[in-house]
C-alpha cells in the first residue's frame, strides 16, 4: 500500500495570469503558499483484476476506461495502470468548491502514488507538468497551472509562467520571525457557499482578451507584493490584497456576490486591511490580512463563519506510507 499526502494551497497574488491562454502570450506570475491541509491518495493492489476507486462514492469496474472519476481515470492511464488496483482519496476539508486547489492536489497526489506503487520516483516538476497535461490538455478544464505546481513543490513560492510555456518555481525565503508574522496575519473563513468553479473559470477564460490589461495589473501587483514581502514590509500586503481583489472581481461576473461582499466589508470595518476569495471566486474560503491587534475584532465580526486555522506547509506532495509485501 502507498499513501501520498499532498497539500492544498492559498493563492495570494497573480491568480488568473497562470492560464495558458494568457501567459503563453503575455507571461504571468503568482505568489502562492501550500498549507497544512491535505489531500490523501492511497493505492493498493487488489486480489482480482478489478479497479476500485473510493471517494465520495465508490466505483468498481473491470477496466480503468470505465471510471467516471476523471482525474483518477486519467492518472491511471498516464501511469499505465489498467486493472487490479484500489485507489482512494480523502481530504482534510470538503474538496468540492473550496477554492484551495483541491483538484490540482488530487491529480498530483494520484500521479505520485501511482508512480511510487510501480517503483518509480518522479520529481516535482514532472508531477506538476503531467497533472497540468491531464487537467488542461486531456480533460479540457478551464484552469490555470499554479495549483498543480504548488501541490507538487509545496512551500511559500514565487512562480513565473513564461510565454514559451516554461514554469519556474522559486521558494520565497523569509527569516523565521517574519514568516511567522505573515502566517499569523492571514486568516481563512469558510463562506458557507460552495460552487462549481468551472462556469466562472470558463467565463474568465473567454474574457481574457478583453481583460488583458486587468491581468497585466494583477501580475504587476504580484511583483510588487514579492518585493514588499522580501523587504519585510508586511503592512503593505493587506492594501495590495484589497486592490487585487477589486481587479479580480472584473475578470468574471460571478467572482463575487452580495453575500460575499457583505462578509468582506464587515471584516474591513472590523480592521482587516484587505483580502480576497481564494480560487476562482463565487464561494469557498475568504482570506483576510489582519495584523496583530485586529484579529479578535475580525473574528467577532465574522463569528457566524467557520474559521480554518492553517500554517504554511514547507513540503509538497510526499509519500507518508510505503509498504510492499
Amino acid at each position: 500500500m502507498i499513501i501520498v499526502q499532498t497539500p492544498l494551497r492559498v493563492s495570494l497574488f497573480g491568480g488568473g495570469t497562470d492560464f495558458p491562454g494568457y501567459f503563453r502570450s503575455e507571461g504571468g506570475c503568482v505568489i502562492s503558499t501550500a498549507i497544512d491541509k491535505y489531500v490523501f491518495v492511497t493505492v493498493k493492489k487488489r486480489f482480482d483484476d478489478m479497479v476500485r476507486v473510493g471517494y465520495t462514492r465508490t466505483e468498481l469496474v473491470e477496466d480503468v476506461s470505465q471510471l467516471q472519476h476523471e482525474l483518477i481515470r486519467e492518472s491511471l492511464c498516464k501511469t499505465g495502470i489498467r486493472r487490479g488496483v484500489e485507489v482512494t482519496t480523502m481530504a482534510d476539508i470538503p474538496s468540492a468548491g473550496s477554492g484551495l486547489g483541491s483538484s490540482g492536489a488530487v491529480t498530483v497526489g494520484a500521479l505520485h502514488a501511482m508512480y511510487v506503487y510501480q517503483g518509480e520516483l518522479v520529481v516535482a516538476e514532472r508531477l506538476a507538468r503531467e497533472a497540468c497535461e491531464i487537467e488542461i490538455e486531456k480533460l479540457g478544464k478551464p484552469v490555470g497551472v499554479q495549483d498543480q505546481y504548488i501541490a507538487a513543490y509545496g512551500g511559500f513560492r514565487w512562480m513565473e509562467f513564461k510565454p514559451g510555456g516554461e514554469v519556474t518555481v522559486e521558494r520565497i525565503v523569509l527569516p523565521g520571525p517574519l514568516e511567522r508574522e505573515l502566517n499569523e496575519s492571514l486568516v481563512l473563513f469558510f463562506t458557507g457557499i460552495t460552487r462549481d468553479s468551472s462556469s466562472i473559470l470558463t467565463e474568465q477564460e473567454s474574457m481574457m482578451p478583453a481583460r488583458a490589461e486587468v491581468l497585466r495589473e494583477l501580475g504587476d501587483m504580484a511583483r510588487e507584493a514579492r518585493t514588499r514581502v522580501v523587504g519585510g514590509n508586511l503592512e503593505a500586503i493587506g492594501p495590495l490584497l484589497h486592490e487585487s481583489w477589486q481587479l479580480k472581481r472584473r475578470l468574471a461576473s460571478k467572482v463575487s456576490n452580495g453575500a460575499i461582499d457583505e462578509m468582506y466589508e464587515a471584516a474591513r470595518r472590523a480592521g482587516a486591511l484587505g483580502g480576497k476569495i481564494t480560487g476562482a471566486g463565487g464561494g469557498g474560503f475568504l482570506l483576510l490580512h489582519c495584523p496583530d491587534g485586529r484579529r479578535t475584532a475580525v473574528r467577532h465580526a465574522l463569528r457566524g463563519l467557520r474559521e480554518l486555522p492553517f500554517q504554511f506547509e514547507p513540503d509538497g506532495s510526499k509519500v507518508i506510507f510505503n509498504y510492499r509485501r
